[in-house]
């Protein structure tokens, strides 16, 4: 019995809209590959971004939801973004900086391992190359090569032996796309109470809404995720914030 089974791959169009598309010709691929790799700081952005959002919506809707007037919500609005925006930003800060002291830690670890345990450190070498495929005289001409550059070798043992990424993390450059992105989205929840809109509650508990929105789809740039999912998903999260904020300032409401 011959059974067919018809799956339809996805469009060409739909994975080149998920990738960076670039050319594969022998000079882009060397001038793509001298460039480097570029830091992603997409998940600084969106954790700053959703939390900026969370944070100051919790303060408005708690505040809202306690009878409190709007200047109270601006004042408080205001010491939140800047306050625990730069909180985020300097704990994301430090601790991406324990990350690049854990490698540069390591890293002097296995510099000293190979002066004085090179046999060893060659053997870990040629077992982590085994893994990838090689085999036979293509393995050991490839151990005895990477050998001969101490960086080379040491970056292998780093993602290989370690799980670490292939280039160093970037501390400032983190904390900053934690900062701005909190601050840009953190905004937004408050701006109907400082420009003094008519029902100011509930076109920042829209806005919020919509924000979360933005940001899940936003993201789906970089996921493999259709945009409106991943903005439906990040929507639904922050509305569940936002509904425990405002459900806790009710409790406060007088009378």
């Amino acid at each position: 019995m011959l059974i067919s089974l018809n799956v339809s791959p996805r469009p060409v169009g739909h994975i080149q809209a998920m990738t960076k598309e670039h050319g594969h010709s022998p000079d882009e691929i060397a001038q793509r590959l001298s460039d480097g790799a570029k830091t992603n700081h997409l998940k600084d952005m969106v954790y700053g971004g959703i939390d900026g959002t969370v944070t100051t919506f919790a303060i408005v809707a708690g505040v809202e939801g306690a009878g409190l007037s709007h200047g109270v919500i601006v004042a408080l609005g205001i010491a939140n973004i800047l306050a625990d925006g730069f909180s985020m930003a300097a704990s994301n800060y430090s601790g991406t900086k324990a990350e690049l002291d854990d490698r540069r830690r390591i890293i002097r670890i296995e510099e000293s391992h190979i002066e004085n345990h090179r046999s060893g450190e060659l053997e870990e070498l040629r077992q982590i190359l085994e893994l990838r495929g090689l085999t036979g005289d293509v393995l050991k001409k490839a151990t005895e090569e990477i050998s001969q550059s101490k960086d080379k070798w040491i970056s292998l043992m780093l993602t290989d032996e370690y799980g670490m990424t292939r280039d160093e993390p970037a501390p400032m450059r983190a904390a900053l796309a934690t900062f701005v992105a909190f601050l840009a989205a953190g905004s937004i929840p408050l701006l109907p109470f400082v420009l003094g809109l008519p029902d100011a509650f509930t076109v920042s508990t829209v806005a919020t809404l919509a924000t979360f929105f933005l940001i899940g789809a936003a993201k789906s740039r970089w996921s493999i995720s259709k945009w409106w999912w991943s903005g439906g998903e990040t929507l639904l999260i922050g509305a569940l914030a936002a509904l425990i904020a405002y459900g806790v300032g009710s409790l406060f409401h007088p009378g």
